[in-house]
């Protein structure tokens, strides 16, 4: 693939970059050489090559996941102005 000047003004505008008529041809070669190195990238075979998440091998760390009430729900309950039944009651607001 290859870019033409009028192509390089398109994405200068785009970008909001103010290039002159004498940087355009720099910046086509610059873009060209761009895509040409990710042409060359896609060349290369990664049939059975896991996607890395790090450069580094490690694991998350995880925790059970399990259900509870993260056993503080008295304490929580204790700061409502009213409860019943250790839920929260609040006046009803809707017909």
């Amino acid at each position: 693939m290859s870019v033409d000047a009028t192509t390089v003004r398109r994405i200068a505008h785009l970008a909001r970059i103010a290039v002159s008529d004498a940087e355009v041809p720099h910046l086509q070669g610059e873009l060209n050489a761009m895509l040409a190195f990710v042409e060359q990238l896609s060349e290369v075979n990664v049939d059975g090559v896991e996607p890395m998440t790090s450069v580094t091998p490690m694991e998350m760390k995880k925790r059970a996941d399990v259900v509870n009430d993260g056993e503080i729900a008295d304490v929580i309950v204790r700061n409502a102005p009213d409860t019943v039944n250790g839920f929260f009651l609040v006046p009803k607001v809707v017909e």
